[in-house]
């Protein structure tokens, strides 16, 4: 397996599938908008040995002081083979650096993975809002 950041490399295909019929948060998210998103993005993808996409990760930057861990998604049948470990440890050593003063991402049940590489529970969530 390895972790490709070349955009021209990433099935998005595959990862519109993956995202809009498989991801929680982005259920039916357009191929348009899962296009656009990873154009303006620094992606992320595992690919096995012939090439098969495995998994799929997206950061949001400006490159200097902050970035967002996004749309994180393991094939169902490629889990449990430690894809999100690959890219997960490829994310954070490509934005290690930069020296962003933060990189956020939002989890609902894989707070054990991201501990593995640093990432904490916000200290003050109160502070954090959303709009939309």
């Amino acid at each position: 397996m390895r972790v490709t950041t070349d955009l021209a490399e990433i099935d998005l295909d595959t990862v519109h599938r993956w995202l809009s019929e498989g991801a929680y948060w982005a259920l039916g998210r357009s191929r348009d908008v899962v296009e656009r998103a990873a154009q303006g993005s620094l992606n992320f993808c595992a690919l096995d040995d012939d090439g098969t996409p495995l998994g799929y990760a997206r950061v949001v930057t400006d490159h200097a002081t902050f970035a967002w861990l996004c749309d994180v998604y393991v094939d169902p049948a490629a889990r449990g083979r430690g894809v999100g470990k690959a890219l997960a440890g490829s994310v954070v050593d490509t934005l290690e650096p930069l020296n962003l003063k933060r990189i956020l991402l939002v989890t609902q049940d894989a707070h054990g993975l991201y501990e593995q590489f640093g990432f904490t529970l916000y200290p003050t969530p109160e502070r954090l809002m959303q709009r939309g």
